[in-house]
């Protein structure tokens, strides 16, 4: 008999802490962080944060439709693979990764966490993996590997805005008023958007970008029309309530300073709360980087999502020296 998906529904909403510093005082914010990286399921840190979000709904659809394969895409230091990698070692899921990019001689930390959960790992050339949402590739990989549930890169799908939207409905019911700012790291743009999708217009939500780019906008917009016209609870009233900075992203994806490791470093001594360098420690510097310069409103309380991440942090370690601390 599979495992029961049940962990993943009936489980207590993750904690919402207050922070404490000089310069929340001195500009006269609160801030509050809804520590999902405290939803943890199955081995390691994989299965956590924001993917624990995408994939509830989409690993009981699977479930349902019987499917006992997982097919989805990702490149080498991806939390998506390592998340499905995790969730089908804890649910009884064959688990496929196609991976951007030649096999390399070893293994990254996180490759190999995946290889561990018993993921198959197949390499596909940047050409190849361009064609990841063609009908005709996936169908390759059907006659390739027999019947699968398709999982997108990144893990942003419909199902994965619903399970994301859970968040403002947590933190509805842990607080007594909703916090005037949501903050929110963004990759694929499915968690922001679902949480945008969910406040309905009723707080500002704040996106901030891990990409080089202007593009996130176009795409968390697309992802909110898809979820309105899908979702019995969508509405347009959120539709100017929502806005993506592109000032945070150190470079690009995966691009860092040593003011970045700096401040991660500095805000686990300071808080006890480890931070990612690809997401999470930018949303956070820029949330303090923009309380200093003025942008939030004296009295207000600025709700921040800690998205997970934390597995990333080995193989950033790997590549460019022990730079994290605790990670």
């Amino acid at each position: 008999m599979l495992p029961s998906l049940a962990p993943l529904f009936h489980h207590p909403p993750s904690p919402l802490e207050e922070l404490e510093n000089s310069t929340l005082r001195r500009t006269g914010v609160r801030l509050l962080v809804k520590r999902d990286d405290r939803l943890r399921l199955g081995p390691g840190m994989a299965l956590c944060g924001n993917k624990w979000r995408k994939l509830q709904y989409n690993l009981q659809a699977a479930r349902d439709e019987g499917q006992t394969t997982l097919l989805t895409f990702g490149g080498a230091y991806s939390n998506h693979i390592a998340a499905v990698a995790g969730a089908g070692a804890a649910f009884g899921f064959r688990t496929i990764g196609l991976i951007r990019g030649e096999r390399p001689q070893g293994l990254n930390p996180t490759l190999h966490f995946a290889e561990d959960c018993g993921m198959e790992l197949h390499f596909l050339s940047r050409a190849a993996f361009r064609e990841k949402q063609s009908p005709g590739f996936i169908n390759q990989l059907q006659e390739q590997f027999g019947p699968f549930y398709l999982l997108p890169e990144g893990g942003t799908n419909a199902l994965a805005l619903h399970g994301c939207r859970n968040i403002v409905e947590e933190v509805e019911q842990q607080t007594d008023g909703l916090p005037d700012y949501w903050c929110c790291s963004l990759g694929t743009g499915g968690t922001f958007a679902g949480i945008a999708a969910a406040l309905g217009g009723r707080a500002k939500a704040l996106g901030f970008s891990a990409l080089k780019g202007d593009f996130h906008a176009e795409e968390v917009a697309r992802l909110l029309e898809a979820s309105q016209s899908s979702s019995p609870r969508g509405d347009k009233r959120g539709a100017g309530a929502w806005k993506v900075n592109t000032d945070f992203h150190f470079g690009g994806y995966a691009k860092f300073s040593p003011y970045l490791v700096d401040f991660i470093n500095g805000f686990r001594q300071q808080h006890g709360i480890l931070l990612d360098p690809i997401y999470t420690g930018k949303l956070f510097y820029g949330i303090f980087q923009l309380a200093e310069e003025g942008y939030f409103p004296e009295g207000s309380t600025i709700l921040a999502v800690h998205t997970g991440g934390l597995q990333g942090i080995a193989g950033f370690n790997e590549r460019f020296g022990e730079l994290i601390d605790g990670g």
